[in-house]
């Protein structure tokens, strides 16, 4: 049965009545209504998804009501459990009666690829391990979103299973949980009765997930709930909910904080030559690091233990070292970033929505120009930043042991800069990157057309938060601008590529070399201004020639006088800071042209290092095989799939208008599969023309069971 809102308009002024809805089906293909209850107006005020919630409550039965998400499944066996389930609010384990009943997740779609094995290994690890903990002896557990069954006489008469107001209660389903402990309630998790989960399996789904996670925590963080909650919990619980819920999100911004002041510390420290304590040098303890930071594989030890009791010691075993030889730590430290950024967003300028990421098998590859307006902002930019200061410190510094002090400072930027690519589908394949270059180029140069057209329209629209910050939010940003041009003086009087000009007199003088340089900028200008009105071969000559001059002129510039090399760096820093400056007081038409220089040297950046092992070939293959053995060899049921889409395509008959998605489906499945079977062959890894499926691992992979082939006809 289906609850749903339903508008009657009444007249041309727009005045409309509004209905709750219940219907279902009569059996013989029609839509049966049973009740229409009159609102007193429209009921979605805030998120859409608690208001559904509340409004279809009335329609619900018995005392209990369980919540499930679009992206879940009952399964029969599990069902029959519900009712040894629903005792467990009967019986009470402490003082207080059981108004929420937490029940275990089980996620059918770790087969997919890399991608999603994480997330399935993360969701495992938090609906077994965390929320096991967090029930016994923290006492905390509250409600973190769907399968939980609730108390429904307890929750209508205290408010309802949902807050939807907006911004505020953008992760509505754990003030639920706030809203029970508060008023006198208790949440309980079992686990003799799970319920199947589909999670993210596609890099941008994952990001957009964990920055609505992020948003939400830190909405959370102001809200009156969490206000009360912590004025009436004793001190330990205190200490417990803070671990269990916004807590984890503090730290990620601690964490990233911290290495970005231990980057500029022992760059500054390096730039101006005071790495030692009177006479005495500092002493690195890079090999203590080191050990430490091994020691952080100890935290693997629960999730190996918890798979080692489901799927055995060998499985599990081999389970965690997959994780790591295909990049598991790359992508985990990039959404360390991802939640510390959007974390800080939030709290600094608000402007927190809910984020549709949808459940799709999304395994296509994203063009260059759509990762980089995703992840330049929160990830590419630190990247860089990072990495240069890195590069600084190691040409400046006297300390020694340079790698024991920054391996952990370069996996941090590395994996900022390289995991959007390396989990991206095809990025190694020469073709789709210099199509990729191509649609990247196009996107910096179009001026119309929205963000997804133009790099001016996303650049305005993602930096017009800072127009509304408030003054102290924009006093970080101003000490971050201090530090730029503390490097840039650092970098200006250092002996970085010093030339004494009077011992070595320039060929060609360089204030001509300058005034030949400004003079192209100024016809590049003019160029760009008028070139729609040129003929193609002219405006391609044009272009080609102003480019080829700059380069000339810039290169001549380093050769004749190597002090302007030291000198530009110190200039990009100190541009930079005046840059962030313009753009916390309102002058973005001026910093804009400055700032598109940068995401230039930034994309290519980016793409230098992707080109040379496009070339190799091999990375390519290699990629491949690393992301998507799991699925095309092992587990996944990519031919029963389209085994079952065709049965259901000759089964379901009707006119071809029925079946024209379907059938287009069913052939672009077919394409990537025979794609990425050719490209495992092409390796070794597959026979040619055998598209079977060796084996599955039943508990990462539900699908297998509904959609595998049947010996006995379709009918």
């Amino acid at each position: 049965r289906i609850a749903y809102i339903d508008t009657v308009r009444l007249n041309r002024a727009g005045a409309s009545l509004f209905y709750s809805v219940l219907v279902k089906s009569d059996g013989r293909g029609n839509i049966q209504e049973i009740y229409r209850v009159r609102l007193p107006g429209n009921p979605i005020l805030g998120e859409g998804k608690p208001e559904n919630q509340n409004h279809a409550m009335i329609f619900s039965r018995g005392e209990f009501v369980q919540t499930i998400d679009m992206n879940q499944e009952g399964y029969f066996e599990e069902a029959l459990k519900m009712r040894n389930a629903l005792q467990e609010f009967a019986k009470r384990e402490g003082p207080l009666p059981t108004t929420i009943l937490g029940l275990r997740e089980h996620i059918f779609t770790g087969s997919v690829s890399s991608l999603a094995n994480y997330m399935a290994l993360q969701e495992t690890s938090f609906v077994t391990l965390g929320q096991r903990v967090l029930t016994k002896p923290l006492c905390i557990r509250l409600h973190y979103g769907h399968p939980d069954v609730f108390d429904k006489l307890f929750f209508i008469t205290r408010g309802g299973i949902s807050k939807s107001s907006k911004g505020i209660n953008l992760s509505e389903d754990i003030f639920a949980g706030y809203n029970a402990v508060i008023r006198g309630g208790s949440v309980g998790f079992k686990e003799y009765l799970q319920v199947g989960k589909g999670r993210d399996v596609g890099m941008s789904q994952i990001y957009k997930f964990e920055a609505k996670l992020s948003q939400g925590a830190a909405e959370q963080s102001l809200s009156r709930d969490v206000y009360r909650l912590c004025h009436r919990l004793d001190f330990f619980r205190l200490l417990s909910m803070y671990f269990g819920g916004i807590g984890h999100y503090f730290s990620n911004v601690l964490t990233v904080l911290t290495v970005y002041v231990v980057v500029y510390l022992m760059t500054v420290l390096a730039l101006f030559g005071i790495e030692r304590i009177g006479d005495r040098m500092i002493t690195p303890m890079g090999t203590i690091q080191m050990l430490l930071g091994g020691l952080g594989l100890l935290q693997t030890i629960p999730l190996f233990a918890t798979l080692g009791t489901e799927r055995g010691w060998w499985p599990s075993l081999r389970e965690i070292l997959h994780v790591f030889i295909t990049g598991g730590p790359l992508h985990f430290m990039f959404h360390i970033q991802t939640k510390a950024n959007y974390m800080a967003q939030t709290i600094l300028v608000g402007g927190a929505k809910y984020r549709a990421t949808g459940r799709g098998f999304v395994t296509q590859h994203t063009p260059m120009d759509e990762q980089f307006r995703f992840f330049a902002s929160s990830h590419l930019y630190l990247g860089v930043e990072l990495s240069v200061g890195l590069i600084l410190m190691g040409i400046y510094t006297d300390a020694g042991q340079y790698f024991g002090r920054t391996w952990s400072l370069w996996l941090a930027s590395i994996s900022f800069l390289a995991s959007p690519f390396w989990f991206n589908p095809l990025t190694f394949e020469w073709s789709v990157v210099t199509s990729d270059y191509g649609k990247y180029l196009r996107w910096m140069r179009g001026n119309t057309g929205g963000a997804s057209k133009s790099w001016s329209m996303w650049w305005m629209e993602e930096n017009s938060f800072y127009k509304t910050m408030p003054l102290p939010s924009k006093m970080i940003f101003v000490i971050k601008a201090a530090i730029y041009v503390l490097i840039a003086e650092g970098i200006r009087r250092s002996d970085l590529f010093k030339d004494d000009t009077t011992l070595h007199k320039p060929v060609v003088s360089i204030t001509r070399v300058l005034i030949f340089i400004s003079f192209l900028l100024v016809l590049g200008r003019l160029y760009t201004m008028n070139q729609r009105g040129m003929p193609y071969p002219v405006r391609r000559t044009i272009g080609i020639l102003i480019s080829i001059g700059l380069v000339i002129g810039i290169v001549t510039v380093f050769i004749e006088d190597t002090n302007c090399i030291r000198y530009a760096l110190a200039a990009y820093y100190f541009i930079g800071a005046l840059c962030l400056l313009g753009l916390l007081f309102g002058f973005n038409k001026f910093v804009k042209h400055f700032y598109f220089v940068h995401d230039l040297v930034c994309g290519h950046i980016i793409f230098i290092p992707i080109f040379v092992l496009a070339a190799l070939q091999l990375p390519h293959h290699i990629q491949t095989w690393l992301l998507y053995h799991n699925a095309l060899s092992n587990d996944v049921v990519v031919s029963d799939i389209l085994r079952y889409a065709r049965r259901s395509q000759e089964a379901g008959g009707g006119g071809s208008e029925q079946n024209e998605d379907l059938i287009e489906q069913v052939n672009e499945l077919k394409k990537t599969v025979q794609k990425q079977e050719q490209l495992l062959a092409s390796v070794g890894l597959m026979q040619t023309g055998d598209s079977s499926i060796a084996t599955r691992n039943p508990s990462t992979d539900a699908i297998a069971s509904l959609v595998s082939s049947s010996s006995e006809p379709m009918t």
